[in-house]
């Protein structure tokens, strides 16, 4: 994984603003209609978190200090909202559509590489925190 690959896909991708998130969920709730029923009806601040979350993960791609801590909290925080292990399958297939909708032809296979194995980690930490005994 080239993490700095991944920042400037996501500088690329991160120039159509709102547009990505809103595609995103689009893409989501096409996938498993059932999870819309876990976000509010109105979802403006909804896609203003997502992508302040998206742009701090892949900010600190490199630096697992900062990386590892931000995602245990952000899996025990959707834990809190009914995140289960089995929702991060679909939201990393939606995550890598809009990657792909919004890089264009400069989307490739060892981008995709790249960004499923990111994915991968991220899936896996939240997974992890999520699963842990609360103190």
């Amino acid at each position: 994984m080239d993490p700095q690959k991944l920042k400037d896909n996501f500088a690329l991708v991160g120039t159509n603003g709102i547009d990505v998130a809103e595609y995103f969920y689009a893409d989501l709730f096409a996938r498993e209609p059932q999870l819309r029923s876990m976000f509010p009806a109105a979802m403006t601040k909804q896609h203003e978190v997502l992508l302040g979350a998206l742009s701090q993960i892949v900010s600190t791609v490199d630096d697992t200090e900062a990386l590892i801590p931000f995602l245990r909290d952000l899996g025990r925080r959707h834990h809190g909202f009914g995140v289960l292990g089995d929702h991060y399958a679909p939201v990393g297939a939606s995550l890598l559509a809009t990657l792909a909708y919004f890089s264009g032809p400069e989307w490739t296979e060892d981008l995709e590489r790249d960004w499923t194995a990111a994915y991968g980690l991220v899936a896996k930490v939240m997974a992890e925190a999520a699963a842990e005994p609360v103190s």
